[in-house]
């Protein structure tokens, strides 16, 4: 798959290899509602561009369908997961999960486990509104950790119930991480757009969370 004409974000540096930056330094939060939050670090991986690139092509994509309401439809992006204790596609990918596992160990003592990857073709491409609330997430307060390679797309937030939406722009190497009850009391989406290129999300969560 091409990945020509992708945007970088303004913090990705040329680099050897892909790597990711000390957390402490770059992390900020944002305190919601009903004790949900939102930490971002911009350009936490340096290379990103080689990254995207390499899991473009090693991971064994796939496209799925689903039911929704009285028909299957096809999921408007290709997936692949990585349960606890497979080995993943690239070690930084590795090195991230740690990485972030280490950083939140105060708030999250288990760590990561898992890692699911969705690759978005084009603009067409989208997630609707939803929460992780499949397991773990329903009852309890959890993260999701997001690294985002490729073309910039808007991640939205908002609240259950109704209440006004919230935009980040992920781009090229940045980090955003859901956390506190943020699955339960809040809903994300990726919307379509147009004139985009290809994207790459890679989300990093703890066991019995998706």
């Amino acid at each position: 798959m091409s990945t020509a004409g992708l945007q970088g974000s303004l913090f990705d540096e040329v680099t050897d290899e892909p790597s990711c930056a000390d957390l402490a330094p770059i992390v900020t939060r944002r305190t919601l509602t009903d004790g949900a939050w939102v930490d971002v670090a911009p350009g936490w991986v340096a290379g990103a561009a080689q990254l995207h690139e390499r899991l473009t092509d090693d991971v064994p994509w796939r496209a799925e369908r689903r039911a929704m309401y009285d028909r299957v439809v096809d999921v408007p992006r290709l997936l692949c997961q990585y349960g606890e204790g497979v080995a993943l596609p690239h070690p930084l990918l590795v090195t991230m999960r740690d990485a972030l596992s280490e950083h939140y160990r105060g708030e999250l003592p288990e760590g990561f486990a898992t890692a699911g990857l969705c690759l978005y073709r084009d603009g067409s491409d989208s997630v609707a509104w939803h929460g992780d609330t499949i397991g773990r997430g329903s009852t309890e307060d959890t993260m999701v950790a997001i690294v985002s390679l490729g073309a910039p797309r808007p991640l939205m937030l908002r609240p259950r119930g109704g209440g006004a939406s919230l935009k980040f722009f992920v781009a090229q190497g940045d980090l955003l991480v859901m956390g506190g009850s943020c699955q339960r009391t809040w809903e994300h989406a990726i919307p379509k757009v147009t004139g985009v290129g290809q994207r790459i999300s890679v989300q990093f969560r703890p066991t019995g969370v998706w």
